[in-house]
């Protein structure tokens, strides 16, 4: 079964990309056409490579891998500091803190500072302090949390990183890259494809595109655990001497849905052509070209 369907890429809005003038010729091979002055991304791509990106996860999650999640912009901070609490997996949706991968000897120090406040403030060991000493530490606190509360218990660096926005987040892919780190990203029609090792071409802009496959990546983590839990119980029935069940179920093939698109769904994008309302089209054989027909309609409804 499909980890996320055609409908649900549509509803989000992730075909949608930048304004033409602000485009990264490297992202040509994923656009599908140009409507209204936005590109459209090619969604049978997008399905097929989220796809990967989610098998990814799934694998490396299955081998006790960790995986770093960063979208610091407005509209992906919450999903990132949710989903990535959901699967118990390190994250950043403040500002990066310079060095986080490169210098984690110097950030190790910083988090075991966090975690002694931590213990000092649960302990009511700070009210016991001067209170000018107490509110500077209480200060420090608050900064470190700020920074340091996503990554508080990750003991060593990640074994990959899953960021929303390539441009935005340019430190923590040079400092992924310099690693050798897996980069996996959302990337819109305005990034450079070239690095990241699993590309998810969308809209970054959205809040409800960047939550949708901010969320797949979590099902391939959260997948990739019941698996290795799977793996270790097969593992100890037959050291029991009972054999372990090769029960199978067929899922039945996921086809593409009527699309429901709403440009004001979308949030705050550059262009005002985002912000009209696209009502329902009729399904085709290219669900690509659903959206364009989607489009089309806008254009039709402002003449």
């Amino acid at each position: 079964m499909s980890v996320v369907s055609m409908r649900e890429l549509l509803e989000a809005g992730v075909h949608f990309g930048h304004q033409t003038r602000r485009w990264n010729p490297k992202m040509k091979r994923f656009i599908f056409a140009e409507r209204g002055g936005i590109y459209i991304i090619d969604l049978q791509q997008t399905l097929e490579l989220v796809e990967a990106a989610h098998s990814f996860a799934r694998n490396l999650s299955s081998r006790g891998g960790s995986m770093l999640f960063v979208g610091t912009k407005k509209q992906s901070q919450d999903a990132i500091a949710e989903q990535a609490a959901r699967v118990g997996m390190p994250y950043v949706n403040q500002r990066w803190l310079g060095g986080l991968l490169t210098n984690w000897r110097t950030i190790s120090d910083r988090i075991d500072r966090l975690h002694d406040l931590r213990r000092l403030r649960d302990d009511g060991q700070l009210d016991l302090l001067p209170p000018k000493e107490r509110i500077s530490m209480l200060s420090e606190l608050e900064k470190l949390e700020l920074n340091l509360g996503g990554v508080a218990e990750m003991r060593k660096q990640p074994d990959a990183v899953f960021i929303v926005d390539l441009r935005k987040e340019q430190l923590a892919v040079r400092e992924a890259r310099r690693l050798g780190l897996t980069v996996v990203a959302l990337v819109d029609t305005n990034c450079d494809p070239d690095e990241a090792d699993y590309v998810i071409p969308g809209n970054d802009d959205a809040i409800r595109a960047c939550s949708l496959v901010i969320r797949v990546m979590a099902d391939g983590i959260e997948a990739g655990r019941a698996q290795a839990t799977a793996a270790d119980f097969a593992a100890a029935t037959q050291e029991n001497g009972q054999p372990a069940s090769t029960e199978t179920t067929e899922d039945a093939p996921d086809v593409p849905d009527v699309p429901v698109a709403s440009y004001e769904q979308l949030g705050p994008k550059e262009s005002a052509a985002k912000t009209a309302e696209v009502e329902d089209s009729t399904p085709t054989e290219d669900p690509a070209a659903e959206a364009v027909e989607a489009v089309e309609a806008v254009e039709a409804r402002a003449e």
